[in-house]
């Protein structure tokens, strides 16, 4: 009997071996064959990256112009921002609190258009205009244009015509527009000046009699949720509708002529303006794959600028003028779109201590400037603290930032102390004290509006940020 038990147990389990193999096997020549389509695909999943990289800038100011319209007002119209953000808002990452904002998107087709600027020798004041791809191509306002105000020509890439007497003119390389206008707010009880400010900006048709021109060629809104906030709703498209809403954006907003060599790899794999993709399953497959790795490689370059061991890092020279700098480009689109030329402004941010250590409101930390070493700059400075998750900082005094316009507490030798911490500092330190949430990571975000040159040639700069316990 037990002879009978064992020879079944060793059938059973010479069996079990040998569905194991099988099932081995199976796997093994799956894996293999998975090789070969990723092999064959090569190619795909190579430039598939690459066209994600290249194409994400354009893609996600169509979805900001999209939310823009549902949350801020319709296009073609200044909107006139009254009020700081406060810790609530999270339609844009890292909102400042040192302007008020006058924004248009401006569908170059329905114009040209005339943008006005009123006389101003009172606040700072800078009006960059914005392409499709997140380049700026102008940029009036004091530093550019000075005081007295002016009035422009804002055109489209084709359109031929004279400019008007008194008009300077100003060219638009993409049929998207977004002007995103800023004017120097000195607190809360300056906004009855500034407002008067936004008000000498208009905008409006060179020929208000002439016909609108057809609507540009965009996807159906079924290629996002509009509900979404426009990083949301990038991740949540599909790569299909992705390279599909690209390829029809592509035709209102062309390419610049730097791009070529970036078009002929894109017509590689079948992805040309104006003409819907059409792909196979394996193409598909093969194009999510590379934008995933897309996704992951940038992830990994933006983590490195948020490296606590790197202290204060400046962005790059070619901030909001990228040429064919596309991983750049797109990083910045990311974490801070709808940034300036560094001659108008400039951003030094830090996640970490001068022990590299990550910033937490679990500690304390003092920010020293040394006297005659204040950030240089014709305009102004501030510094904000941002959470983690790079919107302002809820507290209860309601400040978010500290500046220069601020009635800052300075030592008897002419040095700035700032106090970093989520307890209210006794004494005078209170005056210059930027609070943070307690036992949460954060950031500091400094900004130079109109930075001297040894702040843009980085001869100067930002001082570390010392723990005090």
């Amino acid at each position: 009997m037990k002879q009978r038990h064992l020879a079944a147990a060793l059938v059973a389990a010479r069996s079990g071996v040998l569905r194991w193999r099988m099932a081995l096997l199976s796997l093994l020549a799956l894996l293999a064959a998975l090789g070969g389509v990723l092999y064959a695909k090569s190619e795909h999943i190579v430039l598939g990256a690459e066209a994600y990289v290249y194409g994400y800038p354009l893609v996600i100011m169509d979805l900001t112009r999209a939310r823009a319209a549902q949350t801020v007002g319709p296009e073609n119209q200044l909107q006139r921002i009254r009020q700081f953000p406060d810790a609530q808002f999270k339609n844009v990452v890292r909102p400042n609190v040192d302007t008020l904002y006058t924004t248009a998107f401006i569908d170059m087709a329905q114009g040209p258009w005339v943008f006005e600027m009123a006389p101003n020798n009172l606040r700072y004041e800078l009006m960059p205009f914005m392409d499709a791809w997140t380049n700026v191509f102008a940029s009036p306002g004091t530093r550019t244009t000075g005081t007295g105000g002016g009035i422009f020509l804002l055109v489209g890439p084709g359109w031929q015509g004279p400019t008007p007497e008194g008009m300077q003119l100003l060219r638009a390389p993409t049929r998207m527009v977004w002007l995103i206008g800023r004017t120097q707010t000195n607190a809360a009880s300056d906004y009855a000046t500034v407002h008067l400010l936004q008000d000498g900006l208009k905008l409006r048709r060179l020929d208000a009699s002439a016909t609108a021109m057809a609507q540009p060629a965009k996807p159906t809104p079924a290629t996002s949720d509009p509900d979404l906030p426009p990083l949301a709703g990038m991740k949540a498209m599909g790569t299909r509708a992705f390279f599909e809403r690209l390829s029809a954006l592509m035709v209102d907003n062309p390419p610049a002529s730097a791009d070529g060599p970036m078009v002929m790899k894109l017509a590689r794999i079948g992805l040309v303006s104006g003409q819907p993709p059409q792909w196979g399953l394996l193409d598909r497959l093969a194009l999510g794959l590379g934008r995933w790795i897309a996704d992951f490689k940038l992830a990994q370059e933006i983590h490195k600028l948020s490296d606590p061991r790197r202290g204060w890092s400046t962005p790059p020279a070619v901030l909001g003028q990228y040429g064919t700098h596309y991983n750049i480009r797109t990083a910045v689109a990311m974490v801070g779109l709808g940034a300036n030329w560094p001659a108008d402004a400039i951003y030094p941010s830090t996640h970490g201590d001068a022990n590299g250590q990550a910033l937490n409101g679990k500690h304390r930390y003092k920010l020293h400037f040394k006297s005659g070493s204040l950030p240089p700059v014709n305009a102004f400075w501030s510094l904000t603290a941002y959470g983690a998750d790079h919107y302002l900082i809820d507290n209860p005094i309601k400040r978010f930032a500290l500046g220069d316009r601020d009635p800052l507490v300075y030592n008897p030798d002419g040095s700035l102390d700032v106090w970093i911490q989520a307890s209210e500092p006794t004494g005078p330190a209170k005056t210059n004290w930027l609070p943070v949430q307690a036992d949460q990571d954060f950031s500091l975000n400094a900004r130079l509006y109109w930075p001297k040159k040894e702040a843009i040639d980085a001869q100067w700069r930002m001082p570390d940020v010392e723990r005090l316990d």
